[in-house]
């Protein structure tokens, strides 16, 4: 391999983290660029309900020190927006028009979370979780003993709540289809799943269908979120929790095959063999069950990123998956999850 190989990876995350620190393993000589549009360093985004434990330093949360880049010859962009891909060219346009040429694209730029297009008009009353930033504006408006209401709750949606319950507010799920996502549980088991979450010190709520989230009134809790049957639930904050939407649109241009994700295969590579996928922005072919599909989850989302790396440099192995995907309870009813398993 040339020692001018120029590998690009768009996404500053778990799997755009690892692939770096594996390509840098298997070629000391190559060029490593990670495009960020963040504005902070690598840090675990799964521990951000540490935050309402006591973390108030982002330094905290750091999976290597901001020397570690210098240190194994990786250029970080932070603050850097990708606006278009051009397969042909081999070049990635920032938004403020610089170009910047690759031989190998590793897009790790994972997911955004989905709201409903029913609550869209809403969005603006709701708060997201998904930065170190968000978690600090959220914990600074919730009083001592506030009361927190979710919407759908997926599982990271449900990992922050237990923490929320472990710190002393007072949490209210609101439950739909949504409720456990990424895992899929049949209707006939909710029931008992949701029973867990009440074991747990949540409040489930199955209501009817929402009609919006609004300001409190005065003497009340910030927000308030309305049901068609004009029953009203106030709290202090209203988080969503719908699973996760793939961040693909500066790809729409490359020219590769797009479903909800970017397809590639089971080596993690697209139609074009220098663009390259790994994490919740890609679905990968499946041969056993004939379909294109996600793997979520931190460990997933690592071994992605190492897998396509590897590839990337000649190995020639596919993605394997480690399995256990299934939501199930111990046996004491607790839930168990592999999404959970991040430390």
């Amino acid at each position: 391999m040339a020692e001018t190989e120029h590998n690009v990876i768009i996404g500053t995350g778990v799997a755009g983290n690892r692939a770096a620190e594996t390509l840098r393993e298997r070629d000391p000589d190559c060029r490593i660029t990670i495009i960020t549009l963040g504005s902070l360093h690598f840090y675990n985004r799964y521990s951000l309900p540490k935050v309402f434990q006591g973390c108030d330093d982002w330094r905290q949360l750091l999976v290597h020190p901001p020397s570690y880049y210098e240190e194994n010859r990786i250029t970080l962009r932070r603050n850097t927006r990708v606006i278009n891909v051009d397969a042909k060219r081999r070049a990635v346009t920032f938004a403020h028009n610089e170009e910047m040429h690759y031989d190998q694209i590793l897009v790790c730029s994972g997911g955004r979370g989905y709201l409903p297009e029913g609550l869209s008009d809403f969005a603006g009353l709701m708060h997201r979780f998904t930065s170190f930033e968000d978690a600090m504006v959220i914990r600074r408006l919730l009083p001592a003993g506030g009361r927190v209401i979710l919407l759908g709750g997926d599982m990271i949606g449900l990992d922050l709540a237990r923490t929320f319950v472990e710190t002393g507010y007072d949490v209210t799920l609101v439950a739909n289809d949504f409720t456990f996502w990424p895992h899929e549980v049949a209707r006939q088991d909710r029931g008992t799943y949701e029973k867990a979450l009440t074991n747990m010190g949540i409040e489930v709520h199955r209501g009817g269908r929402i009609l919006g989230v609004e300001e409190g009134g005065e003497g009340k809790p910030a927000r308030r979120v309305v049901f068609a049957d004009g029953e009203v639930l106030d709290g202090d904050v209203v988080l969503p929790f719908f699973g996760l939407v793939p961040a693909v649109e500066f790809m729409l241009g490359s020219g590769v095959d797009i479903e909800r994700g970017i397809l590639v295969n089971p080596h993690l590579c697209s139609t074009d063999d220098h663009i390259w996928a790994a994490g919740d922005v890609c679905q990968i072919w499946s041969p056993e069950k004939n379909t294109y599909r996600f793997y979520y989850g931190w460990n997933n989302v690592r071994d992605m990123g190492e897998a396509a790396a590897r590839n990337m440099t000649g190995a020639g192995e596919p993605f394997a998956n480690g399995g256990g995907e299934d939501l199930r309870l111990d046996k004491n009813g607790r839930l168990l999850s592999p999404f959970w398993d991040h430390d």
